[in-house]
């Protein structure tokens, strides 16, 4: 049997309400910085609550190169910057992905749902009709289509995945899987979402936004706050990224996933640990070895004690620290687990644990230590980062810090 081959990350690009960019990400990350502002996107008249993380002073579409900027969406404009920054990050450029097989896995839960909002209100308004060749420039798969027109990439394998709010970690996994087992060199991943009237009013109406802040794990949550970007990583073959001495940021160790069906939007606790169990059996390592959870952490009353339950059913009475960065970006939906896994990555090559923000007091029916409100110093090695999602679809992603021998000058 022929050996499956170890997968690095070497470029990271996040685009966030609280950063752009690695550096820039990496520090309000540690920092704990808060990204919630009141929604302009559209209009919010009738609600009595509507913030958001939204990404203020930034358009995704002035990043696009050779694709028509007017030609897609605000999400997949998200999708193609966070790919150019992925890129510099890890020093690679278009006419070395044209040498490479290249998968392009991209999450996400609603799309270019924002756009689809603004033309239907054109529609009703009487202002045009939609034509099917419109309708079908907002599908889900222009997300990996505009980064590939983008760096003008022709033979490539667009993969857009709509597993919900577990979508980017389900990306990174692909990702993973296609070049351990030998069917890529490079590639890249994550998820990308942009903020919608029916995305946010959806959850609103079932009584799931929070009226002041998201405060995971907290006694006195009550609810999500809605949010937008993208993370996409790049991910190659360590002996490839030893080649051309790359920077090697984490090593994915294991992956695994699972559907359980159970209910449509209530997770389920059994389901959440066996997939913790198999991320940790393919990956070869015990429960003990993980630092660092970044958790799925949404602030609702139901997930957080869900998702608490199932670690513990995994680690004990003694989890690991376990944080939740919605606290500080909101909830991202199909990109949140892809920017999760960036702020884990970044923990670990900083040896420091981000902040829980907006932490009061933890409920007594969540015992873990959420790292509240203020970082700390952490002898990381290995981090697990969560994406679990409606209908059970469940994604855990383990990382652990490179050695010496593994890492290159920068």
């Amino acid at each position: 049997m022929t050996p499956r081959r170890r997968v690095v990350v070497t470029g990271l690009g996040p685009v966030s309400c609280i950063g752009v960019g690695r550096d820039a990400f990496g520090k309000a990350i540690l920092s704990g910085r808060s990204g919630q502002r009141p929604i302009t996107s559209f209009d919010t008249t009738g609600f009595d609550h509507a913030d958001a993380c939204e990404i203020a002073d930034f358009d995704p579409r002035e990043w696009c190169e050779h694709v028509d900027p007017h030609s897609i969406g605000r999400a997949a404009g998200f999708a193609v910057a966070a790919a150019g920054l992925a890129l510099a990050d890890a020093r690679l450029t278009p006419e070395d992905l044209r040498r490479q097989r290249v998968p392009i896995a991209v999450g996400t839960c609603d799309g270019e749902a924002a756009e689809l909002d603004d033309l239907t209100a054109r529609t009703m308004a009487g202002f045009n009709t939609v034509g099917i060749e419109e309708a079908r420039r907002y599908s889900p798969v222009q997300l990996p289509l505009s980064i590939a027109r983008d760096l003008r990439l022709a033979s490539i394998e667009p993969v857009p995945i709509g597993t919900a709010c577990a979508a980017g970690n389900y990306a990174i996994g692909y990702a993973f899987d296609a070049i351990r087992c030998g069917d890529a060199d490079v590639a890249l991943c994550g998820g990308a979402e942009a903020l919608s009237r029916k995305l946010f009013s959806g959850f609103y109406r079932v009584g799931t936004i929070a009226a002041d802040a998201c405060r995971p794990f907290d006694a006195h949550r009550s609810g999500i706050l809605t949010g937008e970007g993208a993370g996409i990583l790049v991910l190659e073959d360590l002996e490839h990224a030893r080649a051309r001495d790359a920077t090697v940021h984490a090593e994915v160790i294991g992956f695994g996933v699972g559907c359980d069906a159970r209910h449509p939007v209530a997770p389920d606790s059994d389901s959440v640990a066996a997939c913790i169990r198999l991320a940790h059996d393919d990956a070869g390592i015990e429960a003990g070895d993980v630092d660092l959870i970044s958790a799925h952490g949404t602030g609702t009353p139901v997930n957080d004690v869900t998702e608490v339950a199932a670690i513990r059913q995994v680690f004990g009475d003694r989890p690991p620290p376990t944080i939740s960065i919605k606290s500080m970006i909101g909830h991202a939906m199909g990109a949140a687990s892809a920017i999760a896994a960036i702020a884990a990555i970044i923990a670990l090559e900083a040896r420091f644990l981000p902040p829980t923000i907006n932490h009061i007091r933890t409920d007594p029916q969540c015992p873990i230590d959420c790292v509240p409100n203020v970082g700390r110093p952490a002898p990381l090695d290995i981090v697990q980062n969560n994406g679990l999602a409606f209908g059970g679809n469940n994604a855990v992603l383990l990382l652990r810090r490179p050695s010496s021998r593994e890492e290159a000058p920068a």
